[in-house]
């Protein structure tokens, strides 16, 4: 486990980060890759989303072209006062401090789920989208962009020290043990050379109650 997938390591890093992060973000996952993805979630004006992670707002921001019925979630106090100063702590976007493994909504309480860069930091993935099942309806969209696993032995070493990577067979993996049947991945990238995202959408089974989530 890699030292930022500590929940109070990651909270004081974005105590930190919080300051430049809307200035660096742009390097690694920018208007155009989200606005990628976007298009592949698939939403409309009447969908409820929960995005989770939701940091600054960066994403949100995103989604709220499509609804205006945007819930966020982060565990850092810091990223979301940012978010809060763009949005506004009770403006149209229904901001909650929380964890990602913890969701404190009910079951099939938003039409989809949004995480983008945040499945890193999650010390349990398999559990956190367990409960992205959990909390969206059958049939919904549930998009987790995370860092794709490097290339070169070098930087694994380091990714591996860092944080959570994970390349397409390790995705698999996760979201097939979260009780997810339908999802694809795909590779997203600012231009040669710089980092990779791996995007994954899935479907929430329609037949989520008989999903044993164990």
């Amino acid at each position: 486990m890699g030292v930022l997938e500590d929940k109070a390591h990651a909270r004081l890093f974005y105590k930190y980060l919080s300051r430049v992060y809307d200035t660096i973000n742009p390097f690694i996952w920018n208007d155009e890759m989200r606005n990628e993805a976007l298009e592949w979630f698939g939403i409309d004006a009447s969908d409820r989303v929960l995005d989770v992670g939701c940091g600054t707002g960066f994403a949100t921001e995103g989604l709220l072209g499509y609804t205006d019925d945007v819930w966020g979630l982060d565990q850092s106090a810091h990223q979301l006062e940012k978010a809060y100063a763009k949005f506004g702590k009770r403006g149209r976007v229904k901001f909650h401090r929380g964890d990602a493994e913890r969701l404190p909504f009910a079951d099939d309480s938003f039409d989809a789920y949004w995480s983008s860069g945040s499945i890193e930091y999650w010390p349990d993935p398999v559990a956190a989208l367990r409960e992205a099942r959990r909390v969206t309806k059958p049939g919904g969209p549930v998009l987790i962009v995370g860092p794709d696993y490097p290339n070169s032995t070098v930087f694994q070493r380091l990714a591996d020290a860092i944080m959570l990577f994970y390349d397409e067979a390790e995705a698999d993996r996760m979201f097939a043990e979260a009780g997810f049947e339908t999802f694809e991945h795909r590779i997203q990238q600012r231009a040669s050379g710089t980092p990779r995202a791996i995007t994954t959408i899935a479907r929430v089974p329609d037949d989520n109650n008989a999903v044993d989530p164990v």
